[in-house]
């Protein structure tokens, strides 16, 4: 359909440029050479655990024990490309479970060195806490970490061992990306959900194996950061994730979340949802974006043969394919309706949450599009943003509620009007969906000198940045020596919080300040910085009652408040 093909264009201008960054989500976190700790560690007897599949054998780190790449499913290669995950072919022996595995294929970006193109990559990892060696027979909660951005990474980037020391199981989990885990065709089981069964299939590994590494099956934290935490979104109100897991965690998640034209980069259009495309678009982004492999057949099969046929190399070298499928499809098996729509209505798994954003979101792709490569966002690039987002009428309400004379720059402001409009408005969005039905327990992660991990050049003020808040619940050799004392007690509050709720439903550790659920009547949201923990108005600290009060005049999608 020619008049959906421009805006995708724009959308892959994009994924180039702003949304590199949720592919550094992983980077930082290690080298691709050696993700995660490793340079201390040794095998030693009683690290072989016998899994489902057969024995696998892992290595010492300090008090914990680590297992490294793991498979869940078999190798999607061939006529398993673009299909469901099936299931391991057991093997004979003591598998190596000491070294990283294969990432799934992805492409280097410019701020993140990593490539791949193996396709036998479904593996996770596994580090155990120390009390799995102490007490053998009490089982401990299990943590399931699905990484950021869909289209970069890999699950062995995480360290898992500072989540492990406050006593939970750590899996971390590959999933295919971009154009492997979302391509979608006529007639295709499970087009644009690849990835999503991939995490599944990851979670059901879960369940069957935990027992075997000192876990609880029976008490299972799905947790997620960005586009990972969307896909918990998605495991939520996908009927075959039932009873897979028990507690749910979205770090910056784009679940309930629009987008406004232009809120990331010039040219690139609005979306009425960030993560969710209907199956029809994700099979006429495939369309378009395999139209120069010489696949296309009137015939989806053939077109399909075509494509598994294809050398992994040969569909990476599409500029912008990988970027071009960060969104998951519905209307199928695993997502039968949009997500947004099934969080509103009470059609999801019924599960505590614990949910939240940064307070800075959006400094991170404005301070990415402009000044860390050189170009500077002047007051007329501020107008012309808003006006792209806006209108011309409404532009002029923005900017008299959001002057440029109230920021240090029209960059900060920019980044402060989509922070506030579409992140803080989505987050508070879900977290009011859930909330009708389910324990939610909601942040806001509010240290604006939290370490920069990224190698980005200039001195934009990036705030507390999206995913700002993740190397203080899993170690982070970037960020970690930079960390002052006040945001290494941070850090082992909201470890502790994390691992609390993990085990009980409920983020309430032991010397922490009290955090009490969030409720349609009383949205408490607790901020967390250095030197401060508590209540925070998120409502008014974002600004929400203009944009609430305004989103009439823009035809705008409605919060359930």
């Amino acid at each position: 359909m020619i008049h959906r093909r421009t805006p995708h264009r724009a959308a892959f201008a994009l994924t180039a440029t702003a949304l590199t960054f949720t592919a550094l989500l992983s980077a930082p976190l290690a080298s691709a050479a050696n993700p995660g700790p490793g340079a201390e560690e040794t095998p030693r007897t009683g690290d072989t655990v016998r899994t489902d599949a057969g024995l696998v054998r892992g290595a010492r780190s300090g008090a914990h024990r680590v297992f490294r790449g793991i498979p869940y499913a078999g190798a999607p290669k061939g006529r398993h490309r673009w299909a469901p995950p099936r299931p391991v072919q057991p093997w004979k022996g003591v598998r190596d479970a000491t070294k990283p595995g294969p990432l799934c294929p992805q492409v280097p970006s410019a701020y993140a060195q990593i490539s791949s193109t193996e396709e036998d990559c479904l593996v996770l990892n596994v580090t155990t806490p120390p009390a799995a060696d102490r007490h053998p027979r009490r089982a401990a909660p299990v943590l399931v970490w699905i990484h950021g951005d869909g289209s970069v990474g890999g699950g062995g980037f995480f360290d898992g061992r500072r989540p492990a020391e406050r006593g939970l199981v750590v899996v971390t989990v590959n999933y295919r990306l971009g154009v492997f885990g979302g391509l979608a065709l006529p007639g295709l089981p499970g087009s644009g959900t690849f990835g999503l069964q991939d995490q599944r299939a990851a979670l059901t590994w879960v369940r069957n194996n935990a027992r075997a590494f000192g876990g609880d099956p029976g008490n299972v934290t799905v947790a997620g950061v960005s586009f990972g935490a969307s896909a918990v979104a998605g495991h939520l109100t996908s009927p075959a994730s039932k009873g897979l897991f028990h507690r749910a965690v979205m770090a910056s998640g784009e679940a309930v979340m629009d987008m406004p034209a232009g809120a990331m980069g010039p040219g690139v259009p609005g979306y009425p949802w960030y993560v969710w495309r209907a199956g029809r678009e994700m099979e006429d982004i495939t369309t378009e974006m395999t139209s120069t492999l010489g696949c296309r057949d009137r015939r989806p099969q053939r077109t399909l043969a075509c494509l598994r046929a294809l050398p992994v190399k040969t569909i990476l070298k599409v500029p912008h394919i990988m970027n071009a499928f960060q969104a998951f499809g519905y209307g199928n098996a695993t997502l039968p309706e949009l997500p947004p729509k099934a969080l509103r209505a009470g059609r999801f798994h019924r599960v505590p949450v614990l949910s939240g954003a940064t307070l800075d979101e959006h400094r991170t792709f404005v301070g990415m599009l402009y000044d860390a490569v050189g170009r500077k966002f002047t007051e007329a690039d501020y107008g012309r943003a808003l006006r792209t987002a806006f209108g011309w009428r409404f532009a002029k309400r923005v900017r008299a509620e959001y002057p440029t004379d109230a920021f240090p720059s029209p960059a900060l402001a920019w980044a402060t009007v989509i922070t506030d409009r579409m992140w803080a408005r989505g987050t508070q969005a879900q977290h009011d969906s859930l909330a009708r039905y389910v324990p939610v327990y909601a942040y806001e992660f509010a240290d604006r000198d939290a370490p920069m991990f990224l190698p980005l050049p200039g001195d934009f003020d990036f705030g507390a940045f999206h995913a700002g808040d993740i190397p203080y619940l899993f170690e982070d050799e970037t960020a970690e020596p930079r960390f002052t004392p006040a945001q290494r007690c941070l850090s082992a509050t909201m470890s502790g919080y994390w691992a609390a709720f993990a085990r009980t439903g409920t983020p309430s550790a032991a010397g922490a300040p009290a955090w009490p659920p969030y409720t349609p009547h009383l949205p408490y949201t607790q901020s967390l910085a250095p030197h401060r923990i508590g209540p925070v108005d998120y409502y008014r600290e974002h600004n929400l009652a203009f944009w609430e009060a305004t989103r009439a005049v823009r035809g705008e999608i409605t919060s359930p408040r």
